[in-house]
Order: C-alpha cells, then sequence, then structure tokens
C-alpha cells in the first residue's frame, strides 16, 4: 500500500468500508467537532463532508482514528511491521554486515533509503490555482471551530515547515493555527518544539522575517510525520520516504525559500516576523481542558496555492482518546527500537490514551541490578520530548503495558511508596494547567517491578499465581464437553 496522495487513500479507505461520506448540510462550527468526537470514540469511519454550510471545500476528518486505519496509512497492515523495518534500519548504523550475504542485503538497503530522499519537481499538484498577495483569503478554509469556549477557528492538521537559520535543516511540525483573518493566522509554536526553536534562533540572528509554509493533506504518511518526535536533525521528509519506501515529491514555492509535498491538497505560504507576538487561544486541547489565551508568533500568509477542487483535511482534538492518540501512538511503536538502541533492557512501552501523551509513560524492562528502575526512569527524563513526561511507571519484563488492568494490578500491589516513588523537578509541558510555574514542575517516577534480595529486601517476594499448563491443556481438550 503505497498512496501518492490524499485521494488515494480516501478511495482506499471507502472501499474497505472505512470512510462515510455525509451529504447533509453541517456547519464547521461545533457540529463537525461533535460528528468527529462521537465517532472516534465508538470505533467508527472516517468522515468526508461534502456539505459545509458557506464553503465550497470538502472536509476530511478521522483519517487516523483507529489503530488498522493508521497502518494503513503508514502502508502496513500491522504496525509491528514498522517496528521491525525500523529495526533493519538501525542494524545497519550498529555494525558493519558480515559475510557475503549480509553485504549484498546492506546494499540493496542503502539502494532503498537513497530512492526514499526527497525528489525535487517542476511542476507538482499543489500549485494548480495560485493566489497571491490582497487575493489570499485564508477565510476560505473551512477551518473549524472545535469547542464552545475556543477563540475562533483553527486550522489543525497542517505541516508546518521551516528552516532552521544557522545549520539550514529542515523541520516539519504539526502545530495549531488560529485563524486571525484573510491573511493572518496565530502559529502556535510551544516552547520545546524545534519550531519554536527555529524562531527564537532568528530572533537572536537579528532577522526580519522567518519564511515558513504550512501543507494542508499530501499523502497519508507525510500528513501522519509532522507528529512524530523526531530528533532535531532528522528531516521528517525523509523519515515519511523510508516509511513508504517512496521518495515524497517536494515543489519550490512561489513566494518563499521554501519546498513543499508536491501532492498536498493546499499550501499557505508566508513568513514569522521575529518579535511579533499576539494572543492565540483559548483552545479545548488534547488535555480535555482548554488551554489559556498566550501571546505565539504571527503567520503571515503571502500565497495560498492548491489543487483544483481541493479536499481540507483535519481533525479534532478533546478528552481523550480522539484521532491524535492513534497518530501518537503509532509514533511510539516507531520510535521504541530507536529507543532501545539506548536503553536495551526496554522490552515496550506504552503512552495510554488518557495519559495524552506526555502525561503517563508505562515501561517494562529486563531488570538486572538494583536501581535499576531508576536508572530507566533518569535517562528517559534525558531524551528529547520525553524530558516532558509527567509520570513514569517501570514494571517488570513480564507485565504487558498494553494491559492497563495489568498495569494497575501490578502498580498498586507491587510499590511500598516510601521505597519506589521518587519525584523530580524539570520542564514540563506547555499544556500542563497542574503546575505552579508554566513550563516548569514537579514529576514522578514509580518503580513498581518485583523486588528482591538484591534490591534489600529480607522478605520473600510472593509468585503469581498461575494454573499448570497440564491443567490448562487439560481443560482446553474437554471444553466442549463441559456445555458452558
Amino acid at each position: 500500500m503505497r498512496f501518492r496522495d490524499l485521494r488515494e487513500f480516501i478511495t482506499f479507505l471507502e472501499d474497505k468500508g472505512e470512510l462515510r461520506r455525509v451529504d447533509a448540510p453541517v456547519s464547521s462550527e461545533l457540529e463537525i467537532t461533535e460528528l468527529a468526537d462521537r465517532t472516534v470514540k465508538a470505533g467508527g469511519p472516517a468522515l468526508l463532508f461534502e456539505n459545509v454550510r458557506g464553503y465550497e471545500m470538502p472536509v476530511v476528518i478521522n483519517l487516523y482514528g483507529t489503530h488498522q486505519r493508521t497502518a494503513w496509512a503508514l502502508g502496513v497492515e500491522d504496525l509491528s511491521e514498522l517496528t521491525d523495518r525500523v529495526r533493519k534500519l538501525l542494524g545497519m548504523v550498529q555494525g558493519p554486515p558480515t559475510g557475503l550475504v549480509d553485504k549484498l542485503k546492506a546494499l540493496g538497503d542503502l539502494a532503498g533509503i537513497a530512492r526514499a530522499q526527497p525528489k525535487t519537481v517542476s511542476r507538482a499538484p499543489c500549485q494548480e490555482v495560485v493566489v497571491v498577495g490582497d487575493d489570499v483569503d485564508v477565510n476560505t478554509l473551512p477551518a473549524l471551530k472545535c469547542w464552545p469556549l475556543d477563540a475562533g477557528r483553527f486550522i489543525t492538521l497542517p505541516l508546518v515547515i521551516s528552516r532552521d537559520p544557522v545549520t539550514g535543516r529542515r523541520n516539519v511540525g504539526t502545530y495549531r493555527m488560529q485563524v486571525y483573518d484573510a491573511r493572518t493566522t496565530g502559529m502556535h509554536w510551544q516552547t520545546h518544539k524545534v519550531g519554536a526553536h527555529h524562531y527564537r534562533a532568528s530572533e537572536e540572528a537579528g532577522m526580519e522575517r522567518l519564511d515558513v509554509a504550512v501543507a494542508l493533506g499530501g499523502d497519508p504518511t507525510t500528513m501522519w510525520t509532522g507528529s512524530l518526535p523526531l530528533p532535531p536533525d532528522m528531516d521528517e521528509i525523509m523519515v515519511s520516504g523510508l516509511i513508504r519506501e517512496r521518495a515524497v515529491e517536494m515543489v519550490q514555492c512561489k513566494t518563499v525559500d521554501l519546498e513543499v509535498p508536491a501532492h498536498a491538497e493546499i499550501v499557505l505560504e508566508g513568513y514569522v516576523t521575529p518579535g511579533e507576538l499576539r494572543a492565540e487561544g483559548p483552545f479545548g486541547d488534547h488535555t480535555g481542558y482548554y488551554s489559556p489565551a498566550e501571546d505565539y508568533p504571527v503567520f503571515h500568509v503571502t500565497a495560498m496555492t492548491h489543487r483544483r477542487e481541493p479536499i481540507y483535511p483535519t481533525t479534532m482534538v478533546g478528552r481523550p482518546p480522539t484521532e491524535d492518540y492513534f497518530m501518537g501512538s503509532a509514533g511510539a511503536r516507531l520510535m521504541l527500537p530507536a529507543l532501545q538502541l539506548t536503553l536495551p533492557e526496554v522490552v515496550d512501552v506504552n503512552m495510554p490514551a488518557e495519559g495524552i501523551f506526555h502525561n503517563l509513560l508505562l515501561v517494562s524492562i529486563k531488570k538486572e541490578y538494583p536501581g535499576h528502575a531508576r536508572k530507566v526512569m533518569y535517562v528517559l527524563w534525558g531524551l528529547g520530548l520525553l524530558m516532558l513526561a509527567k509520570t513514569i511507571i517501570v514494571v517488570d519484563h513480564s507485565v504487558n503495558v498494553q494491559d492497563l488492568s495489568e498495569v494497575a494490578w501490578r502498580v498498586t500491589a507491587n510499590i511500598d511508596p516510601s521505597r519506589d516513588i521518587v519525584v523530580v523537578d524539570g520542564p514540563l509541558d506547555d499544556l500542563d494547567h497542574a503546575a505552579a510555574s508554566p513550563r516548569y514542575g514537579s514529576k514522578i517516577g514509580i518503580d513498581a517491578t518485583a523486588k528482591g534480595r538484591m534490591d534489600g529486601r529480607s522478605r520473600e517476594w510472593p509468585s503469581d499465581i498461575v494454573m499448570s499448563r497440564e491443567i490448562k491443556r487439560l481443560v482446553d481438550s474437554k471444553w466442549s464437553e463441559y456445555g458452558i
């Protein structure tokens, strides 16, 4: 499964019975959100609204709203296939191939990596229609007002593209954008995100403006990569090419010095001015609470290009689970092999929907020495955006961290609070409302592993209650006789 653009993915989902077209008139203010929220929480299909009041463009939402649809978006049947693919690529980094077969295999892998590099084209579907200057009107986009107390309409599924003013490296991130008027929006670059670093670097360099481009739509893998917590020097467009095993075609913008995905539906070109801030929000966020109004950079739109008859892709967030949970869960599966390069004792991780990614991280480890669980916590708090994890729970390798019932049982049964809970201070997510000070506060680590003599414990740790294999096999063989 390799999708060239959003339209091919929509057709695929429709053929699978995973997309519904809605002909009834709907409003982009609150109504679409309520419909999408009910649908995602019921495990329902993607929705294509073809009759949005006041707008010519249809709106598609909930594309990634199940684990299965997200897997298809990334070109696989099951997300475990992605994990295996990343392990294969990382294996090349860990050491040189030995033997003729391994060397030939490595050559094929290197060729695949080369083919995944972005490819620049001269003409693109996303530039079939070009509108520049005073003719630009962002209000023609059916951006949603998602929740009653939102400050206005927000673009919620953009790929925001910028370059580091010092290194020239590209970053692609998904940051919400409040629509202010026909040619300006907010740019919600949270403190710890790479886009915010680019903005701060442009201020330090005394630049008059920082070019920014925003792509809406494209192939579903590239659309998803904006949500990945990649290292700052890793190009999301290249990563998309590796995942889909096909280069992402890029085209030069008309008014700014950036490239955008050629198969996007809509592109906004423009810039932010260092030092220019404006109140953005409130916004009903993925925390399940409203994030308050705060000052953020202003995005000035210099051009809007799009396909003929474009489709507007969007999403909504709120009390979990919403569509972003499934997008983030796929990211965790993708990043697990890279995490295991640093922490080989890690067996599995889970960021449950209820933990909204940064509030709860569950980790199973192969424990080998006293303090091992704490070592893992401290390393995780030092890795990229995992520094924002407010709660880390570490369990033994035999515990299934994807089973929240089992985790809850192990945690409540296994901890001695005075011994097994650690509280530290450090950076917190911009959206954390519980901390006394913005972006900084305390976090908690819980060691819920079994404790033995190496942990200084004198009491014997009890064994799990597990039925014998023989009896299990006996009952399996006689099940039909029981009449249960």
